[in-house]
């Protein structure tokens, strides 16, 4: 299966979100407004509820979560260092499973930076 681009997975996922939102009920209007809700600004900064959100992402390794929350530390300027320390936390908790999705996080963040 070959690889999105950042561009491409950004794309494919407001089109999603918008068939989502044509069918949608209040159920899954208001869990979506939850997720939306759980990210803003609070006692803990943005960036550290992405890293948080990123973590979680890899444990349970949802591939599009991970480049979503991966793009969201680039937007708060996560430093490689931050998100490297986060994603180690993720690979003790989640275990060798999630080496791949590991892999596919990190090549995300290459095409983040210009690499």
């Amino acid at each position: 299966m070959p690889q999105q681009t950042i561009a491409e997975f950004q794309r494919e996922r407001e089109e999603l979100n918008q068939i989502v939102m044509q069918y949608a009920d209040l159920s899954i209007k208001r869990s979506f407004s939850l997720d939306s809700q759980a990210y803003r600004e609070g006692a803990l900064a943005q960036k550290t509820k992405e890293l948080l959100g990123l973590v979680a992402s890899l444990v349970l390794r949802c591939d599009d979560c991970i480049k979503y929350h991966i793009i969201r530390c680039h937007e708060e300027e996560t430093t490689s260092e931050e998100l490297v320390e986060a994603l180690a936390i993720g690979l003790v908790v989640g275990g060798s499973i999630t080496i791949p999705h590991l892999r596919r996080a990190l090549r995300a963040w290459d095409e983040l930076q210009g690499a």
